[in-house]
């Protein structure tokens, strides 16, 4: 048998399995191609023939293989972040360090007084339409990058330097991610904020020097107001008590003194009323209650009757001589 003879009956040996084996070729990837798995963080979203057809929830679902249908896999329950001003660079164990250079062009922003921050912030979001977000815009970050970072220009220029450094800085954040929301949801993209938070807020390197001392010159000036409201919260109520007291005590006393005097007139009135009626006898009494008041107050008194003669005085232990 000739070599043309042996080639030929081996190639006809050999293509005998050529079929089988592109069948099963074909099945295997027509099995790959049927199936996709979507994963608990994903939404799925399904174009068939450049037509949106529906969007797949986490778990295993069938399409049309061979790229008939085409399966794009979106983080949908992940929370996404974009930094600005800054980068995150790396994390050793539980320390994440940050690269904050070359990065002035996002963070040196112009306040309300026309002062200059270095603002550093994060934007934390997540695709609540995957079909919006993959497809409304050729670059769905790039938009929200450069929403945020007008945005928080916008924020940060209607406040005073001191307020974005200093008190300002929930509300910038609040504010900025309520306005973010706004814009992103008439460009309809599919995207829901999360948070804006302020990462760091500083006054630019080259004024940051003269900024620190105008702020500790600032808190030393609050320091001695405050402890001055506290002087003032202790000694003005104290005075205030005491100036009552004393008020309280004079009305007292004038009051007593008043009644004292209205007392004295209606006992006098009514000795004239009696005396008026019996001279005598009332001239009398008063004279003999005004002795009897005065010698209560006298311990030694001598007395001595004129008109009784030969009478020998008699001295009593008080002292008192009397006779008759």
């Amino acid at each position: 048998m000739s070599e043309w003879d042996k080639a030929k009956n081996d190639f006809d040996k050999g293509s005998k399995f050529i079929g089988p084996v592109f069948i099963v070729l074909f099945l295997i990837t027509l099995g790959r191609t049927s199936f996709y798995t979507v994963q608990p963080d994903e939404e799925a979203v399904i174009i068939r023939f450049g037509k949106y057809l529906g969007t797949s929830q986490p778990g295993l679902h069938f399409k049309l293989p061979l790229g008939v249908d085409e399966v794009t896999l979106v983080k949908t329950k992940r929370v996404l972040q974009q930094e600005f001003g800054f980068r995150t660079k790396s994390t050793q164990g539980r320390r994440t360090t940050y690269n904050q250079k070359s990065f002035d062009q996002e963070s040196l922003m112009l306040t309300g007084d026309l002062n200059v921050a270095d603002v550093e912030w994060v934007v934390q979001y997540q695709i609540s339409d995957p079909f919006k977000y993959l497809f409304q815009t050729s670059s769905p970050e790039r938009n929200i990058r450069d929403v945020s970072e007008s945005i928080m220009r916008r924020v940060v220029g209607d406040r005073l330097v001191t307020d974005v450094l200093t008190t300002g800085r929930v509300e910038i954040a609040s504010e900025a991610q309520r306005l973010m929301q706004e814009i992103l949801n008439n460009y309809d993209l599919g995207v829901t904020i999360v948070t804006v938070k302020l990462q760091d807020v500083n006054p630019p390197d080259f004024v940051k020097k003269s900024f620190n001392e105008v702020n500790a010159a600032k808190q030393e000036q609050e320091k001695v107001i405050n402890q001055a409201e506290e002087s003032y919260n202790r000694v003005i109520p104290e005075a205030r008590g005491k100036a009552e007291k004393l008020v309280s005590e004079a009305e007292g006393s004038a009051k007593a003194e008043v009644n004292k005097a209205q007392g004295d007139a209606e006992k006098f009135l009514s000795i004239l009323k009696e005396y008026k009626r019996a001279p005598k006898i009332t001239r009398k009494r008063i004279y003999l209650e005004t002795m009897s008041s005065i010698l209560k107050k006298v311990e030694d008194i001598t007395i001595v009757d004129d008109a009784v003669k030969g009478v020998l005085p008699v001295f009593s232990k008080s002292g008192v001589i009397s006779g008759k």
